[in-house]
C-alpha cells in the first residue's frame, strides 16, 4: 500500500497500518505476475505526519515526497490500493517527486520481507553448461519428429523409385535422350512458375489438411504416369523421336509429370523448412542439426532402396511387370501416409495446428486467397516469393545452391540413367551407380557434424562445395581422355562422380541450417517453394540445352556446363564467407569460426 509523506502541517489522522501481505514469490515457485514501478515509500525525519490519501481535503498540497525503492508490489497489490483510493479533487495538486539518496541507502521497513525475497532469488536454478548444451541437443517433440521421420521414410521410398523407374522406362521407349529431356524440362518449368504459388497457398492453408493433399494428388500423378508408360509399352512400335512426343499418351505423360513434381517438392519443403523446424524447436539448434541429417539420411537410404530395388527387378522381369509393382507399392503407401501425418500431429500436441503469424490464435485463423482471382493471386504470388527472396539474408548460400541444380549431367539422374542405358550397361549397374551416390550422400551426412565442429558450419560448407568442384573437374577430364564405352575409364568416371556427392550432401546439410536460420518462419515455404523454383530454372534451361543436343555424343558438352557451375557455386559461397556483414556475424554467432 502507498503512504506518502507530507511536508506541511496537514490536519489528518493516521489510520492504523494494514497486515503486510505475503510474499509474490512463494517457495519453489516462480513469480507469475510482472512487478510494477510503484513503490513503497518512507516516511521522512519525525515531524512530519503520515496519513492516508483518503483523508485529505479539497485544499492540500503534496511536496518533498521521498520514495524508497527497495520494496515492490505485485501488480494485483497495486490495483487493490487504487481501488481503494478515492478520486482527489481537482484542487489538489502534486509539485513534484523527490527521490532523496540517503533514503536510497537507508534500510527498508520490512527488512524481514527483503530478505525473504533475497533468498528466494539466490535459490533458482541455473543450468550449467552441460545441462545447457543437453536442452539444446534434446527435440522439443521427439515422439513426433520419430513419426515424420517414418513418414519421410515412406514417402520418399515410393518417389525415390519412380524418380528411377520412369526415365529408366522411358528410355527403353526410344534411343535418345530426348523424350526423357521433354518430360523433364516441362516437369521444371511448371515447378519455377506453379512453386510460389503453391508455397503461398500452403502459408495459408493448415499444415496437416495440406500435408494429406498434396500426398493424394501426388500418388494420383504417378499412377497415371505409370499406367500412360505401360501402355506405350504394350502398344507403341519403334517410331521417329517427333512421333513419339505427339502421343496423347506422351502429352498426358508430362502433365502428370509436372503434377506429381509440384506435389513432391511442395511436400519437400514443408518437412524439411517447417515441420521440423517446430518439431526440433526454432531454439535448439544442435537438435535441429540432427534433425535435419536424419531427414536426409532418409532420403538417401529410400534412394538406395528404389533406385537398387528397381534395377534388380528390372534385370530380371519386363518393364511392364517392374511398374506394374510399382504401382501397388504406390496404393499401399497412401493410407500409411495418411495416418502417420495424423499421428505426427498428435504427438506434438497440435503444435503444427499453431499459426505461422504472431498475430493469429491458430493456422486456421488466416483465409486463403480469393480463389476467383487465380491468375492474379498467382502473379502477386510470383513477384511476393521474388521479392522475399531477393532480400533474405543469406542469399549468396541460397545462390550457391541453386547454381548445384545446373549439374544435371555428372549427377545421378534422368540423363545419366539415359546415357548409361543407351551405351548398354546393365540395368543392375545403373542401380547400383546410383545406390553407391546415396552412400557416399549417407556418409556425408555422418561427416559433416564432424566438419561443423571443426571448421563451423559456414567453413564446412565451402569444403563440401570445393571437394565437388575438384572431383567433378577430374570426372570431365577423364570423360574427355578415354572413352567410356570402356569397362576401366566408365567406372573410374562413375567413381569419381561417386565421390563427389560426398560434397554436394555435406553442403546440402550445411546449406539447409543456413536457410533455416536466416529465413522466417512466417516466409519460409514462400522463400524456400521460390528457391525451388529458381533451382527448377536452372535445370530447365539445362535440359533445354539438352533438347537441342540430344545426340548421345553431345554429352561432353553439358558435362563441362555442369562442372563450371559447381565451381562458380564454390567460388561464390567462398567470396560471401570471407566477407561477413554484421548481419551475418549476427545469425551466426553460435558458429565458433564466423
Amino acid at each position: 500500500m502507498g503512504l506518502v509523506i507530507l511536508s506541511s502541517s496537514c490536519s489528518t489522522s493516521a489510520l492504523p497500518p494494514r497486515s503486510p501481505r505475503p510474499s509474490f514469490l512463494s517457495s519453489g515457485a516462480q513469480p507469475r505476475r510482472r512487478l510494477m514501478s510503484l513503490r513503497r515509500l518512507r516516511p521522512r525525519p519525525p515531524g512530519c505526519s503520515i496519513c492516508r490519501l483518503g483523508n485529505f481535503i479539497s485544499k492540500c498540497s503534496i511536496t518533498n515526497v521521498d520514495i524508497d525503492f527497495e520494496n515492490a508490489a505485485t501488480e494485483d497489490e497495486v490495483s487493490e490500493d487504487l481501488r481503494c483510493l478515492p478520486s482527489l479533487p481537482s484542487g489538489c495538486t502534486i509539485p513534484y517527486i523527490h527521490v532523496a539518496p540517503d533514503i536510497l541507502d537507508s534500510k527498508p521497513l520490512l527488512a524481514t520481507e527483503e530478505t525473504h525475497v533475497k533468498s528466494h532469488f539466490k535459490t533458482l536454478p541455473v543450468l550449467s553448461e552441460r545441462e545447457q548444451e543437453t536442452l539444446a541437443a534434446t527435440p522439443a517433440h521427439p515422439a513426433a519428429l520419430y513419426a515424420l521421420y517414418a513418414s519421410c521414410l515412406v514417402g520418399n521410398l515410393v518417389e525415390q523409385l519412380w524418380n528411377f523407374a520412369w526415365p529408366a522406362s522411358v528410355a527403353i521407349l526410344h534411343p535418345s535422350l530426348l523424350p526423357v529431356a521433354v518430360v523433364g524440362f516441362f516437369t521444371k518449368l511448371s515447378i519455377f512458375i506453379g512453386a510460389p504459388m503453391v508455397g503461398k497457398l500452403m502459408d495459408h492453408f493448415p499444415r496437416v489438411p495440406a500435408y494429406l493433399s498434396l500426398n493424394f494428388f501426388q500418388t494420383a500423378a504417378q499412377l497415371l504416369s505409370a499406367a500412360m508408360i505401360i501402355y506405350a509399352l504394350t502398344t507403341t512400335r519403334r517410331i521417329t523421336t517427333s512421333a513419339v512426343l505427339l502421343q496423347p499418351w506422351f502429352i498426358v505423360l508430362v502433365v502428370a509429370g509436372a503434377v506429381e513434381r509440384l506435389a513432391g517438392l511442395a511436400l519437400g519443403v514443408s518437412m524439411e523448412r517447417d515441420w521440423v523446424v517446430l518439431l526440433a524447436g526454432t531454439n535448439r539448434p544442435v537438435a535441429l542439426a540432427q534433425a535435419n541429417a536424419m531427414l536426409c539420411r532418409i532420403d538417401l537410404l529410400s534412394e538406395i532402396a528404389g533406385a537398387s530395388l528397381f534395377g534388380i527387378l528390372l534385370s530380371k522381369h519386363n518393364p511392364v511387370s517392374c511398374l506394374k509393382i510399382a504401382c501397388c507399392l504406390m496404393i499401399c503407401s497412401l493410407p500409411v501416409l495418411v495416418i502417420l501425418g495424423q499421428l505426427v500431429n498428435r504427438f506434438s500436441g497440435d503444435v503444427l495446428n499453431c499459426s505461422r503469424y504472431p498475430s493469429d490464435k491458430s493456422d486456421r485463423a488466416r483465409p486463403p486467397p480469393d480463389a476467383g482471382k487465380i491468375v492474379k493471386n498467382g502473379m502477386d504470388a510470383i513477384r511476393q516469393g521474388w521479392k522475399e527472396y531477393k532480400h533474405q539474408p543469406v542469399l549468396p548460400a541460397s545462390i550457391a545452391y541453386v547454381l548445384l541444380y545446373f549439374n544435371i549431367a555428372l549427377a545421378p539422374g534422368a540423363i545419366m540413367t539415359a546415357l548409361l542405358t543407351h551405351h548398354g550397361i546393365n540395368p543392375s549397374i545403373i542401380g547400383g551407380f546410383s545406390g553407391l551416390c546415396s552412400i557416399m550422400g549417407f556418409a556425408a551426412t555422418c561427416i559433416s557434424a564432424t566438419l561443423v565442429k571443426k571448421l563451423g558450419i559456414l567453413k564446412a560448407g565451402a569444403a563440401g562445395l570445393i571437394f565437388q568442384a575438384l572431383l567433378l573437374t577430374a570426372a570431365v577430364v577423364m570423360y574427355w581422355t578415354g572413352s567410356i564405352s570402356q569397362q576401366t575409364p566408365l567406372f573410374i568416371f562413375l567413381s569419381l562422380i561417386v565421390l563427389s556427392r560426398l560434397g554436394h550432401m555435406s553442403y546440402d546439410v550445411v546449406g539447409t541450417q543456413i536457410l533455416q536460420t536466416g529465413i522466417p518462419a512466417a516466409k519460409a515455404n514462400l522463400i524456400g517453394t521460390t528457391e525451388v523454383s529458381i533451382a527448377s530454372l536452372a535445370e530447365f534451361v539445362m535440359l533445354g540445352v539438352a533438347i537441342i543436343a540430344n545426340d548421345v555424343s553431345h554429352f561432353g558438352f553439358l558435362a563441362m556446363l555442369s562442372v563450371s557451375s559447381v565451381a562458380g557455386a564454390a567460388w561464390m559461397f567462398c567470396q560471401w564467407v570471407a566477407n561477413p556483414t554484421d548481419e551475418h556475424r549476427k545469425l551466426f554467432t553460435f558458429d565458433p569460426q564466423t
